[in-house]
C-alpha cells in the first residue's frame, strides 16, 4: 500500500538522525533526490547523513551541496530513520546496508514499477518518470517551499531520468514540475551545461570504443556492446563514464532493444538494457534474471565471463523481440 506525503511526514517528525540513500551506481535522479530530500530535512531542524556506495561521482558534482554525499562509514551507526529515495530493492543500497546498526523506520520513495515495497512507509509511483517528480510533488503538496538548492536538486533529477524531457512518461505533469523549480530559481541553461555539456575527455575515449566495437544482431534489431575491466583500466575510464553510452545504440534506425554489458571486479556483470518497443518489457525481462527497473529501461547483474553472460542473455533479448513484433 502507498503512504501519503502526510504519512510519510507524521512519521518522520519525532526522528532527530535520519540517514537519505540511494541505489549504487547512482544516477541524476538518485544523486539529486537524495541531496533534495536531505536538505528538506536540514531545514526541519534533524540531523541528517546521505550516504551512497560509490559517494559523490565526479561527474555529479555540479549538483548544489554535492560535497554532503559521502561512502558509509566502516564503523555502523545508528539513525531513528532511514530514507531510501529512487531503489527499487533494499540490497540495491549496497554497502550502505553494512553500515546501518539500527533504524526502527524506513521509508522508502520511488518510481520503478518492479519496487518491492521493504520500507515500512512507501510513496511508490511507477507512473512518475523520475524519483524526483515524486519528490517535487511531496513537497508540493505539504506546501513545502523550494530554496534554490532543492530547487536545483530535483530539476537535474528530473532532467537526467527523462533524457532532457524526452522519455516516454515525460508529460505535463513533468513540465507543470520543471517551471515550478525554474520559479524557485534554477537556471536552466547553466544547470543543463553542466549536466550534457561537460563530459570528461575519458568518457569520449569509451564512446569511440563503444561505437568501433557494437554488434548488431537478430536482424539489426538488437543493438549490444560491452566493455572489459582490462579495457576500461586501458583508457583510463571511471564506472561513472559508462553512463549514457547505450543511448547512442538505441538511436540507431531500426534498432528495437540496445544492451551494454560491463564486467565488474565482483565477477559480475553489470546489463544495462533499453528498449524502444513497449512490447519489449525491458523490466520484465530483467527480472526473469533478478534484476529489474522500467518497461523500457532495465537492468541486473550475473555471474559468470563476459563472453558467456553476453551469450545467455543476447539470446534472451533476440526471442523476446522476435515475440514482440
Amino acid at each position: 500500500m502507498t503512504s501519503s506525503a502526510k504519512d510519510i511526514e507524521g512519521a518522520l517528525a519525532p526522528a532527530q538522525t535520519v540517514l537519505v540513500v540511494s541505489h549504487m551506481r547512482p544516477d541524476g535522479d538518485a544523486l539529486g533526490s537524495t541531496l533534495a530530500f536531505a536538505r528538506h530535512l536540514e531545514r526541519l531542524g534533524k540531523s541528517v547523513h546521505t550516504w551512497n556506495e560509490d559517494g559523490m561521482p565526479e561527474k555529479f558534482r555540479y549538483l548544489p551541496g554535492s560535497e554532503r554525499i559521502t561512502p558509509p562509514p566502516s564503523e555502523p551507526r545508528a539513525f531513528d530513520a532511514v530514507v531510501a529515495v529512487d531503489t527499487s530493492t533494499r540490497d540495491r543500497l549496497g554497502s550502505c546496508l553494512d553500515a546501518i546498526s539500527h533504524a526502527p523506520l524506513w521509508i522508502n520513495i520511488d518510481h520503478h514499477i518492479s519496487n518491492e515495497g521493504y520500507g515500512d512507509l512507501n510513496l511508490i509511483d511507477p507512473s512518475a518518470p523520475a524519483a524526483g517528480q515524486i519528490l517535487f510533488e511531496y513537497f508540493e503538496s505539504l506546501g513545502v517551499a523550494l530554496d534554490e538548492i532543492m530547487a536545483g536538486n530535483l530539476f537535474a533529477a528530473i532532467s537526467t531520468d527523462t533524457g532532457s524531457f524526452q522519455y516516454r512518461g515525460t508529460d505535463g505533469r513533468t513540465f507543470h514540475a520543471a517551471a515550478r523549480l525554474v520559479e524557485a530559481g534554477v537556471n536552466v541553461s547553466a544547470l543543463s551545461q553542466k549536466m550534457y555539456d561537460s563530459h570528461p575527455r575519458r568518457h569520449w575515449n569509451l564512446l569511440r570504443h563503444t561505437l568501433n566495437t557494437a554488434q548488431f544482431l537478430c536482424q539489426d534489431r538488437l543493438a549490444v556492446f560491452a566493455v572489459s575491466r582490462a579495457e576500461m583500466a586501458a583508457m583510463g575510464a571511471l564506472p561513472e563514464d559508462t553512463e549514457g553510452l547505450i543511448t547512442h545504440l538505441r538511436a540507431v534506425e531500426g534498432v528495437v532493444v540496445a544492451a551494454f554489458y560491463e564486467e565488474l571486479k565482483d565477477g559480475m556483470i553489470r546489463i544495462s538494457v533499453r528498449s524502444k518497443n513497449p512490447s519489449v518489457n525491458a523490466c520484465e525481462i530483467c527480472q526473469q534474471f533478478g534484476g529489474g527497473g522500467h518497461p523500457l529501461a532495465a537492468g541486473v547483474r550475473l555471474r559468470g565471463s563476459l563472453e558467456a553472460v553476453m551469450e545467455k542473455f543476447n539470446a534472451t533479448l533476440c526471442h523476446e523481440i522476435e515475440r514482440g513484433n
